[in-house]
């Protein structure tokens, strides 16, 4: 299959996020075809460049959220009110205060507002300009003003909506770029974005106009991220911008097909954010085991009383607290040594190093064996690199127990890396270290060096329950953190997902011309109603439920999405005897105009077994069957039957006009005027004579008014009161079927009741 993956700041650049995890998924999977949708953050980072692709990558795009791009789209005025809209209702929902509607109203608004602008940047070719202008400066602004929204929202000044105002345009620049055509993501069967936020935005929009499936991962959760590094702006920029993101992940979770957290951490914070718990598919980020082997099984142990710590040098690693703990764990075991190995993080981990060998100095004078040696620190700062560690398993294999004091920590990869060399750790209760470490090691709560003591103590004096703990780890890590784990994990989610979310159109290769796998579903070659979109049910009934000859089949055609209709179901087919409604475009059959089975019935019952065939003298077709209760006067039987038929056998003519329905007859039944004919009974049992009144003619007598130029015509909606058409305009007007509020113009339900008012001479 071909999978579209979106990125932010990393694969395929050298340097960045998950660019060792998208690298090692791209090159496993090398049965799929892979295309790079990448989002960087930095030129230095473009111009460190990419890493080697493998052949399964056919095609890199990228575009860059560092910098300023000027698209040069002079909007038009219609342009420029749509923008108003749309860019001012996500204002609005960014700036809404507690409320009583649900969170499902709130996130259709924020969904209709972003899809707006997706839809009108398609059109339009971009929007760079639109989201920098004035006019999104003053919707922020009115937003903010307007009541009931938050306080931190209301105290904001122009600085701060300028600084928004930048923010989203960064955020929402995916919605300008043109990777949302058929030959881009609309050609992918699936969209897998390695992170939340922007990254998952061009899946969102392949989503809206391509229906191509999204699977969303976040070994790092987006939000959480944005959290932490917002920690220095003013409270209306920090409020703003946490109420976009959270819609923003409220959103990606809502669209996804599948969510992929790397850890229980990680999902407990989307699960927060409104991720459903049934798309949710936990799979840990695989890890190269193959370098750590060596050290993992070999018999040799490191030095039974030096602690290693190995990672990056940042202050969210807490090693003042580690050098605290390292000072009650000297009063207790003296020979005991510690080793930091790593690199500072930017120039603020720089500056932490720094204070923390000051501390070190501090707290641990160089110690000296005699008056004339030289002395040394217990504890040591060093690289990775260097010759007495060339590797990072070298420096796991330097010390008997691993410790981890961070303060804040996602997914504890040193860990997991200590675990592969069979080392037995003592960490803090952060993040997803307890998923992480299961049974296999010693976890205490941050910021507490005396806790931290107390366990490393524990170890250093019990070396059998270090290697016990250090073969376990190394167990647990190869059965669930290897890359071997992740890719078939990833594989089967593929599947699952393109079975689930079919693309429905045919995308030829490049090279061969042929279709591409998954392409086509295998259920659109099936005959049904899920084929087409907007498809409808067919229902096909079985013998004739009233009376009829024998092999009359009853069919209720209706035309699904694609407008298709079986042969004999069309209009004009002998076998759906019916008739086109022009208005709901649907060929009406008996079956539709049947209001129930019972009532289809008794029509039976009531219609008699055979016809008699008209006289010359009128010349017309013989009136169909009238409804249930109506009397009809039998004709005497006309001459001319066929041979071997008595005088009252029914003609071929009467026989075929018997075995229709009463609304299909060429002259549709009407009331006989009977001059003589007495009035209905009143409601006190009395009647009175009427020599004009819509009556059926009694049992026994013919119709005296049967005149040629009283056939019945197709109905058709009133346009006028002229003589000409008063008589079918009072029939069609007090029939049942005009009196009711859902009757078509051009057909009803049931045949025309009589009228209760005088015939042929009504005037309304």
């Amino acid at each position: 299959m071909r999978i579209g993956l979106l990125t932010e700041g990393g694969y395929p650049y050298v340097s960045g996020d998950a660019r060792l995890w998208c690298d090692r998924l791209v090159r496993g999977l090398d049965q799929h075809e892979f295309d790079v949708y990448a989002l960087s953050r930095s030129r230095r980072q473009e111009d460190e460049g990419w890493v080697t692709l493998p052949p399964q990558v056919s095609r890199v795009r990228t575009a860059p959220l560092w910098t300023v791009e000027d698209d040069g789209i002079v909007h038009g005025r219609r342009a420029r009110r749509r923008f108003a809209e749309h860019y001012g209702e996500l204002a609005a929902v960014l700036c809404a205060g507690p409320s009583e509607e649900a969170p499902t109203a709130e996130a259709d608004r924020f969904g209709s507002a972003l899809y707006g602008l997706a839809e009108l940047a398609r059109d339009e070719g971009g929007l760079s300009g639109a989201l920098r202008s004035e006019t999104a400066v003053r919707a922020l602004e009115r937003a903010c003003r307007t009541p009931g929204a938050p306080r931190a929202a209301r105290a904001a000044r122009v600085p701060d909506l300028l600084a928004v105002a930048a923010h989203l345009e960064r955020a929402l620049r995916p919605l300008t770029l043109d990777w949302y055509e058929d030959d881009a993501l609309g050609s992918v069967d699936l969209c897998h974005a390695a992170s939340g936020g922007p990254a998952a935005l061009p899946g969102l929009l392949a989503r809206h106009f391509s229906g191509v499936p999204l699977l969303v991962t976040e070994y790092g959760v987006q939000l959480r991220t944005h959290h932490l590094s917002a920690a220095d702006a003013s409270p209306p920029v920090r409020a703003l911008l946490a109420a976009f993101h959270g819609r923003l992940a409220a959103e990606v979770y809502a669209r996804a097909a599948v969510i992929t957290p790397g850890n229980a951490h990680a999902r407990r914070w989307q699960e927060r954010c409104g991720a459903d718990r049934d798309k949710i598919r936990t799979v840990y980020p695989g890890m190269d085991a193959a370098r750590f082997a060596e050290v993992g099984e070999s018999p040799e142990g490191a030095d039974p009383d030096t602690l290693a710590w190995v990672g990056r040098v940042e202050p969210t690693k807490d090693l003042i607290s580690l050098l605290h703990a390292f000072a009650e764990i000297r009063k207790e075991e003296p020979k005991t040594r510690l080793r930091i190995i790593g690199v500072p993080a930017g120039s603020e981990g720089a500056a932490y190093l720094g204070h923390c060998k000051a501390l070190a100095a501090q707290l641990f004078p160089d110690e000296a064996d005699g008056l004339h040696a030289v002395g040394d620190n217990p504890v040591s700062f060093e690289e990775i690199g260097g010759p007495d560690i060339p590797s990072p398993a070298e420096a796991y294999a330097s010390g008997a127990v691993t410790v981890l004091s961070s303060v804040v920590e996602g997914f504890p990869i040193s860990l997991v890396e200590s675990m592969f060399c069979g080392r037995a750790t003592v960490s803090t209760d952060v993040g997803a270290v307890v998923e992480v470490i299961g049974g296999t090691g010693l976890v205490v709560p941050p910021r507490n060096p005396r806790a931290l003591a107390e366990a490393c103590v524990a170890l250093l004096r019990d070396p059998e329950r270090r290697a016990r703990l250090g073969a376990a780890a190394r167990a647990r890590a190869l059965e669930l953190f290897t890359v071997e784990q992740n890719i078939t994990a990833f594989h089967g989610i593929y599947l699952e997902i393109v079975s689930r979310h079919p693309v429905r159109r045919v995308v030829l290769d490049d090279s061969t011309g042929e279709p591409r796998p998954f392409a086509v579903p295998a259920e659109a070659h099936m005959p049904g109603r899920w084929t087409g979109a907007g498809a409808r049910v067919v229902a096909r009934g079985g013998p004739r439920l009233g009376g009829g000859p024998a092999g009359t089949r009853q069919h209720t055609a209706v035309r699904d999405g694609g407008g298709a209709m079986s042969e004999r179901d069309r209009p004009g087919t002998p076998s759906s005897p019916g008739a086109w409604d022009a208005r709901s475009e649907e060929w009406l059959t008996d079956g539709d105009r049947t209001a129930t089975e019972a009532d289809v019935e008794a029509d039976a019952e009531a219609r008699p077994t055979a016809r008699p065939a008209p006289t010359a003298a009128h010349r017309t077709p013989t009136t169909a069957t009238p409804p249930r209760g109506a009397q009809t006067a039998p004709t005497p039987a006309p001459n001319g039957r066929g041979p071997g038929q008595g005088p009252d056998a029914p003609s071929p003519r009467a026989v075929r006009a018997s075995r229709r329905p009463p609304w299909r007859s060429r002259r549709a039944w009407r009331p006989t005027v009977s001059p003589t004919a007495p009035r209905p009974a009143s409601a006190t049992g009395t009647s009175s004579p009427s020599p004009r009144r819509c009556t059926p003619a009694p049992p026994g007598t013919a119709s005296p008014r049967r005149r040629p130029h009283h056939r019945s015509r197709p109905a058709r909606a009133p346009t006028g009161r002229s003589s000409r058409s008063s008589r079918a305009h009072c029939a069609r007007r007090h029939s049942p079927a005009s009196t009711s509020p859902t009757a078509g113009p051009a057909f009803s339900r049931r045949p025309p009741a009589p009228s209760p008012w005088p015939w042929p001479y009504a005037r309304h």
